[in-house]
């Protein structure tokens, strides 16, 4: 017997999916994080494994995970001390970014302060022109001086990012060489890490792949120890941000392509449920610890993008197109100066925990109000990792209460009332941002505390329906384990549109398709079934932005007419309209390879129609009133139950809250289909 295992490390608790690759029969549990001692969770997880389901390490045939390290490391702006090398006449490349306000709602916003100070820029003499053509050689001497300036001021990695490397990669190697010779630093060149195009995209990537490249190699390097030390023999595999896989050592070298790992894992989770249930129209909401996460699937398919925030700035790799809206379930509430209530964005974590975990924490958390307004408890947390302490919780309140002359009940929905209203307004951001009315969407809930607050905003923002899948705690565990061997492959044209542009195009995919196939089976691996996905990155001469536009071979053939009708017809899809008398430009190309990997078989059953009945009653206080309520255990919840709310659901991995007014219904896949006004 072999098992195939997904891990996802979150602020509070790690997550484990294991799946039996014969039967296709899934297995979940989850343990404590432990962030001083990185690995630790992971060889704790695998004992449990063997100690509740008898999983041995042995048979552990394959292993994922995914990981928040790199993210964090950009948050908490702990990582490695560099210098910057720019073209002379452009150390400012990181100061001036794009010129924009941060915030387009507070003119008083300012912009963050670099990763890279500018005393720690240097501008060295050499061009290249837009094309690519040497203008002028780059002066030997003043590199050699700038690198010795960096060792001297304290530099632990020197990054070069020279104009217009992403057509000619010449100049960055040439100094790129001479840096190693002066200082032996890591050297990290922005043509190698995203060669693309535009100064400033370029320079943050190759800037924050640097930044966390120490951090996310030792991390990974002892996940790999605690590995072999718990006897688990495959090399760790890593999902990547744009919901594909990569090997650990891979992860080492290329820290910037797996920097939402974490969070793309959840995403791919998501989707595959959401394409199982038939959910065309899906938000995914994903609640941890630390933060609250949402992303548009649509389709069974989850929203691609570049530019995606990580902490104050955006880092341009194409991964799944996930929004922070608001905080998790350990998220401190507190109250200000102005003596107002406060939630966040200061987590405890999984050391201390919420008050209620007893584990030495004592700040009030959005759980502890759970558990403080009797929503959640009634069973232990986390497979019994976690015995609830009420009158914790409820202590941890008390100050809170004093301050703002509330009883400690009101206290409590007041916390989760301002955590709600924070995702509401996050969520109206992401809706405007993909023009999609939520009325017409399902809301996906899973993580610790996703379906515990699901149908609060669900019902704010009027929502269809909330679905919460059959183990909502360890969905973001199983989206790793069930994601594809995936890579991007990039090369920027910059040219116009012509029958005779034809063969280079034709000639570059066909170079492309090359290495995407020598990535996959060489560097992976990987011997399964794959699909390749073309696209180019074109646009209207004189347009600042370029649209993705899919892209089938056989409109290389002819005169080019075929490739221009299929972005006049993208950019009618996304604007509205289009001008098929335009002249085009194509930019960049654009190459996707996916290999397949096992996935759970699907559990479809009948459903018989029946009302559900609770295994007991508490009382819980719930929209300003305490009701006795019914308290359901999902294992009884065959598909076919239905009930009305107010109720709680509980689970291992998770608590459902079901409110007033809300009606459940198990369907045929075991989901729970929670509605308002029926």
């Amino acid at each position: 017997m072999a098992y195939r295992v997904g891990v996802d490390i979150g602020g509070s608790f790690t997550d484990f999916a294991f799946l039996d690759e014969e039967t296709g029969e899934l297995k979940s549990l989850k343990v404590f994080s432990r962030p001083d001692e990185p690995g630790a969770e992971v060889t704790r997880g695998v004992a449990r494994a063997a100690e509740l389901y008898g999983i041995t390490p042995q048979e552990i045939g394959y292993f994922t995970h995914g990981t928040t390290v790199g993210i964090n490391t950009v948050i908490t702006r702990k990582g490695l001390r560099l210098a910057l090398m720019t073209t002379e006449g452009f150390r400012d490349v990181l100061e001036l970014e794009r010129l924009k306000i941060p915030d387009m709602y507070n003119l008083l916003s300012r912009r963050p302060e670099p990763l890279i100070t500018r005393d720690m820029v240097w501008g060295v003499p050499g061009r290249l022109n837009a094309r690519g053509e040497e203008v002028s050689a780059v002066d030997v001497e003043a590199v050699r001086a700038a690198a010795r300036a960096a060792w001297t001021a304290g530099a632990e990695g020197i990054v070069v990012a020279l104009l217009h490397s992403y057509r000619n990669p010449a100049h960055e190697e040439l100094v790129g060489r001479i840096a190693t010779e002066e200082t032996g630093l890591p050297i990290f060149l922005s043509s190698a890490t995203r060669p693309i195009i535009r100064e400033y995209e370029r320079t943050i990537t190759a800037v924050i792949g640097a930044y966390v490249q120490p951090r996310v190699a030792n991390y990974l390097t002892q996940l790999q120890v605690a590995l072999k030390r718990a006897g688990v023999a495959p090399e760790p595999r890593l999902t990547k941000s744009n919901g594909g896989l990569m090997t650990a050592e891979e992860g080492k070298s290329r820290c910037v392509d797996m920097i939402l790992s974490g969070t793309a894992s959840g995403v791919i989770g998501a989707a595959f449920v959401a394409g199982m249930t038939g959910l065309d129209n899906c938000l995914s909401l994903d609640i941890g610890g630390t933060s609250a996460d949402v992303a548009v699937i649509a389709s069974g398919k989850p929203a691609f993008g570049t530019g995606e925030q990580i902490g104050d700035f955006r880092i341009y790799i194409p991964s799944v197109s996930v929004s922070s809206i608001g905080e998790g379930g350990g998220s401190i509430a507190w109250v200000d100066r102005q003596n107002a209530l406060r939630v966040g964005p200061e987590s405890a974590g999984s050391i201390p925990g919420p008050a209620c975990y007893g584990k030495g924490g004592d700040r009030p958390t959005i759980t502890d109000a759970f558990v403080t307004l009797g929503l959640v408890g009634h069973a232990g947390l986390g497979y019994d990792t976690v015995s609830v302490d009420a009158g914790r919780a409820r202590a941890a309140i008390v100050p809170l209460a004093e301050q703002t002359g509330q009883s400690v009940e009101e206290v409590a929905e007041s916390i989760i009332e301002i955590a709600v209203s924070g995702m509401f307004a996050g969520v109206s951001g992401l809706i405007s941002r993909f023009g999609v009315d939520p009325r017409e969407f399902s809301l996906l809930a899973f993580g610790g505390a996703g379906p515990m607050l699901a149908c609060f905003l669900a019902r704010e923002l009027h929502m269809r329906e909330v679905v919460v899948p059959t183990t909502p705690g360890v969905l973001s565990a199983l989206g790793g384990l069930i994601a594809d061997m995936k890579n991007d492959f990039v090369q920027t044209i910059y040219a116009d549109l012509s029958a005779e542009l034809l063969p280079d195009l034709a000639a570059r995919y066909a170079e492309m398709r090359q290495d995407a196939i020598r990535w996959l089976q060489v560097d992976q691996g990987h011997r399964g079934d794959h699909v390749l996905a073309f696209s180019a990155e074109m646009r209207y001469r004189g347009q600042s932005f370029e649209i993705d536009t899919p892209v089938d071979l056989a409109m290389l053939e002819g005169d080019g007419s075929a490739l221009a009708a299929a972005f006049h017809a993208e950019h009618e899809r996304l604007y509205g309209h289009c001008d098929p008398g335009a002249a085009i430009q194509v930019i960049t190309l654009r190459l996707v390879i996916a290999g397949s990997t096992g996935k759970p078989k699907v559990r479809v059953e009948e459903e018989v129609p029946a009302r559900a009945e609770p295994h007991r009653t508490a009382a819980i206080r719930i929209d300003g009133q305490t009701r006795e309520v019914g308290l359901h255990r999902r294992a009884d919840l065959a598909p076919g139950r239905y009930f009305e709310g107010p109720a709680v659901i509980l689970q291992d991995d998770a608590t459902t809250v079901v409110p007033p007014g809300f009606s459940v219904r198990v369907d045929r896949l075991s989901n729970l289909r929670i509605t308002e006004g029926e």
